[in-house]
This record gives C-alpha cells, structure tokens and sequence, in this order.
C-alpha cells in the first residue's frame, strides 16, 4: 500500500468473527461449588451460563481462531494485512506477544502486530488504535481480536468473581471506509484513581493490594464490584452522549449500541438513562459471562449474524473496566 492515499480516509468493520469453547458451566454447576444459587446470580448479574477453556487450549489459540474467522467473513486473505492488534489480558507470555502468534498463523508476513493490556475496554481501545492507523495511510487492513482466557485466573471458590467471568475470543477486520461511513468519533477516558478496583496481580503487588487478599499474592481476579458497578453505569451513559455530541448525531439516530457485556443491570441502567429500547441495545451476556476484551467484538459478530445491523446504521462500541478505562466509538457502518 503506498502511504497517503486516502489518508483521510477512516476505518470501518469489514468481517467479524469469533470462537468460544465448547466446555459450558452453567449456574447450577456454580451451585455445587459454591455458596450461590442461579437465582440470585441472575439477578444480580443476567448470567445464565458461561463458556471456559479445555485442556490444550490457550488465549493465543482462541485468537487465532476468531482471527481466521473474521478475514474468511471477509473475504480477505492474512496476507493483506497491515496490523495485527489482540486485546487481553490473559497472555500466555509476558512476552513474545500473542499479536505475534495470530500474525504468523494467518500469513501475515509484512506486518506490525503488538498486544493492548487495557482490560474488558481494551478491543475498544485496539478498534481506535487500528482507525488511526488506517486514517494515516499506514496500513490498508487492520485485523483487532480481543481474547481471554479468564478461568485461569478465577478464584473457583470466590463467587463475588468466579459466577462473572467466562473465556473467549472476537475478532473485526477493519478496512478503508468511504467518506462519512466507519468510525466517525472516539472517546477514551482512563480513572486512574480507581486503578485498585479490579486487579490481577503480576510481578509485584502493592501492600494494600495484598491486605484485600488476605496477606497472600495470589495471580486471580479481584473486585470491588459495587464501586466498578457505579463507576461503570456513569461512564457508559458519559462516554455514549460524549461521542454522539462530538459527531453531532441524536441518539434516535442510533441503530444499535454494542456495550461490554459486563453486568446486565449496568446495561438496562445506561439504556433506561438514555432513553434506548431494550431492542436497540445488543445483549448476549446471559450465555457467555463477561469476557472482558473478547466481549465486544464478539457481540459485533453476533449482531451482524443476526441482521442487527446494516449498510448506513449508526452503531455506538462502548466498554468500560479494570484501569479504570472507560470509552465510546461511533461507527456508521460500511
């Protein structure tokens, strides 16, 4: 590709695809191994069932897998692509980077490929990341794939934690879009004050850290889901009225929003705020848990598998989560 032609030019979703496992937990499995019963895990957070990795399996397996799946959605051979970028925050490696591992799996020879560790916002911020580059004629082709593999890192004993997460992998392909169609705005915010609400400790952790572990550094998940949940129902109502306002576009004149399938009450509160309808909110939490950064791009999947969305539609990303990090991207789609 010679750089500059169409620079202006942004980037839209041009293939989707995604992966999870087959092996199924659902609550009433919960409920043997834990103190919590269905009910009260549907209440609280709209999951029914969530999908966990098998022996043999890893987060740069899944991406792959998500990765081949979006470019044949897309008709377009890994040859041709110019970025690779995987969002999670589950890596195999410290280092090399799973980026690396889908660019050599789908032939992407001539390619820059790099990981965003940005938690459940990080396809968010690797959608925004691949825009920019597209925007600037470095790249025609720009492949994003947010993978986890969160049951490495649960707790099994902890239900504040362990009934929320599942593991899986969404992959978009995104490709020059035609003026006035693919990202039209962007919003991304961080609250570093809340940095301690949702942490996974690595090399080191911080004393205050340790003390909510009891005195013992253990690499699982740990939340203070009131006090995520607050933060999240505000910056999903924010971050959404923040990118429509940039664009000069209504929300009536949004077809559909595609959040991070964190929590269901985050999301009825944020749609009950802006005045959406239930139908205009895409939804899949109850089958796959959270995610994290392989949430939304495997709604974008699911969403446009289901005719969800179509040719000309305004179609608002948004994801919030550990960082804190929070955002919106509005799309009007290719």
């Amino acid at each position: 590709m010679e750089h500059g032609i169409l620079a202006s030019a942004g980037a839209g979703v041009i293939g989707a695809g995604f992966y999870v496992p087959r092996r199924v937990i659902t609550n009433a499995d919960l409920e043997k191994t834990v103190d919590t019963t269905d009910e009260w895990i549907v209440q609280r957070t709209g999951i029914h069932e969530r999908r966990v990795i098998e022996e043999g399996e890893t987060t740069a397996g899944i991406a792959v897998a998500a990765a081949r799946a979006a470019l044949s959605h897309a008709g377009v051979d890994g040859s041709e692509v110019g970025l690779v970028i995987v969002a999670t925050s589950t890596a195999d490696y410290y280092s090399p980077p799973a980026a690396s591992v889908v660019q050599h799996a789908i032939g992407a020879s001539a390619c820059a490929a790099f990981d965003i560790a940005a938690g459940c916002s990080g396809s968010l911020y690797a959608i925004v990341v691949a825009d920019q580059f597209i925007r600037s004629g470095a790249c025609g082709y720009a492949l994003v794939v947010g993978a986890e593999t969160l049951s490495r890192l649960v707790d099994w004993k902890d239900r504040r934690t362990c009934i929320v997460f599942g593991d899986g992998a969404g992959a978009v392909l995104l490709g020059r879009a035609p003026q006035g169609r693919g990202v039209i705005s962007s919003y991304l915010r961080s609250d570093g004050e809340g940095a301690g609400l949702i942490t996974i400790p690595g090399l080191s952790i911080t004393d205050e850290d340790l003390e909510r572990r009891g005195g013992e550094k253990k690499s699982t998940v740990w939340m203070e889901g009131g006090k995520v949940l607050k933060f999240a129902s505000r910056a999903m109502v924010a971050s959404i009225e923040a990118v429509l306002a940039k664009a000069g576009v209504g929300i009536d004149d949004v077809r559909l929003v595609i959040p991070h399938q964190a929590n269901l009450r985050i999301i009825d509160n944020a749609a009950r705020k802006l005045g959406l309808e239930s139908g205009r909110v895409f939804v899949n939490i109850g089958k796959y848990g959270n995610t994290s950064a392989a949430s939304v791009p495997i709604a974008i999947a699911e969403a446009l598998a289901e005719g969800r969305i179509a040719s000309g539609d305004y179609v608002v990303l948004t994801a919030f989560g550990a960082g804190l990090l929070y955002g919106a991207s509005l799309m009007r789609w290719i």
